[in-house]
């Protein structure tokens, strides 16, 4: 079905999000944002028995079936089976002027859907994690590689969650000349009210509590047999000073070998899942460092991503403990508002906990604190990508950058407040100094 777009108006844009699970928290918090800018939202995509099992979208969604983590194989066949349920959504398809697919399996039904019913969306690409397989050298990291930079070539636009990704992945391994975004994994202004009022109970609670002196949370998806390796080690060195609490659920870490760490160290304590976001702030209660130390695949992934923790924690004013020179420990470094270190990790952990004083807690605390709400809640940066989404104005918008420069253009971070005709004021990513595009 034949539409001009140049007529509609935001309220009008449709979109068709191709989710590889439409229960995880960063699915529903995109589909969120979509619909509170006015969008036409319609959701194809799977579900993965992780958490939030239960979860029932409000907006309107196809589930493709039943998927899990890491299991190339079966997601390739399910892929092939979800025809029949996308044939459903055919019209949703045709009338699309956006197709926005996140994880690569996801970019390619869009591709294959937008041939197959023919329709005139343009393609956006989001990408929150690049996962081990694509890394790799061999044959099968080769033709994973040679499939996304084929499909990259068909996109209008590349979304990350973090600059590392283009920085270390996309620019010189893939070869990706074009444009591209950045829109950190920051909390739905939703949540904020709830954990306004979870850091003023943070704020207010007595600084001892308990037998011990400090207390660790780490929080969401438990991974990687070297992160746990390395926390045991620490907590044993600091069996009557530190704390170590763990909330969430197994991903990448044998559940046989995590019960049995659990079970000999009195200061390891696992607390179970919990529901993202409604939990947030009695998971983080009595938390003073939120671990954010990933070590599970040092070498890319973990190295370049900007964790969803970071925001948890940095709206509720707790600072994180991060792994130096990885992406997330140069943007604490830089803020001041944590600590980072490296290897030895379990000497310079251990050191750190002997000697951290209140006073240079309470410091970084309060320099997080002072952060303003935008560091960790998402607002213009999603603007700035629906208002790119909006239509033929966004290229108007940036009349004044040359022809050459269009490309770096796109690179944009929110700088706060908006201009006339609703175009947030935007930035240029340029070192560690933004400089205005007007």
């Amino acid at each position: 079905m034949q539409h001009d777009r140049a007529e509609r108006n935001v309220a009008e844009r449709r979109v068709v999000f191709f989710s590889p699970d439409v229960t995880d928290v960063s699915t529903i918090k995109r589909a969120d944002e979509f619909i509170d800018r006015g969008f036409v939202l319609t959701v194809l995509g799977f579900r993965r028995s992780r958490y939030n099992r239960d979860y029932q979208p409000r907006w309107r969604y196809f589930e493709l079936g039943r998927t899990a983590d890491g299991n190339y194989l079966k997601r390739l066949v399910l892929l092939l089976f979800s025809f029949v349920v996308i044939f459903r959504a055919r019209e949703h398809l045709r009338n699309a002027d956006w197709l926005y697919a996140r994880n690569l399996d996801q970019l390619l039904l869009a591709l294959f859907s937008r041939a197959f019913f023919r329709s005139r969306a343009r393609l956006i690409y989001e990408v929150l994690d690049v996962q081990p397989a694509f890394v790799r050298p061999g044959l099968r990291g080769r033709f994973l590689r040679l499939i996304e930079r084929t499909c990259l070539d068909k996109i209008e636009l590349l979304v990350v969650s973090s600059p590392g990704f283009v920085r270390n992945y996309y620019e010189p391994t893939l070869g990706y000349r074009g444009k591209w975004f950045l829109l950190e994994n920051k909390l739905h202004a939703s949540t904020l009210p709830m954990l306004n009022a979870a850091r003023e109970r943070i704020l207010k609670r007595p600084r001892r509590r308990g037998r011990y002196r400090w207390t660790v949370s780490y929080v969401g998806l438990i991974r990687g047999e070297a992160t746990l390796e390395l926390m045991e080690r620490v907590a044993r060195r600091l069996r009557d000073d530190v704390l170590f609490k763990f909330h969430g659920i197994l991903t990448t870490v044998d559940p046989r070998k995590f019960a049995e760490t659990i079970a000999r160290n009195p200061n390891m304590v696992y607390c179970g899942e919990y529901v993202n976001p409604r939990d947030l702030g009695t998971v983080y209660s009595d938390t003073d460092f939120v671990w954010a130390l990933d070590l599970e695949n040092a070498d890319n992934n973990s190295r370049w991503l900007l964790p969803c923790r970071f925001y948890e924690a940095g709206v509720l004013g707790l600072p994180c403990l991060a792994a130096r020179e990885f992406e997330l420990g140069r943007k604490i470094d830089a803020l001041k508002v944590g600590w980072t270190f490296a290897p030895p990790f379990e000497e310079e952990l251990t050191a750190f906990f002997l000697s951290v004083t209140t006073e240079a807690y309470e410091e970084r605390r309060s320099r997080l604190l002072d952060l303003p709400t935008p560091a960790f809640i998402a607002g213009e940066d999603v603007s700035v990508l629906t208002h790119f989404m909006s239509g033929d104005s966004f290229d108007k918008d940036l009349h004044g950058v040359r022809p050459g420069e269009r490309t770096e253009a796109m690179r944009l971070v929110a700088a706060g407040g908006t201009e006339r005709q609703g175009m947030p004021r935007l930035t240029l990513e340029e070192g560690d100094h933004p400089a205005s595009l007007r």
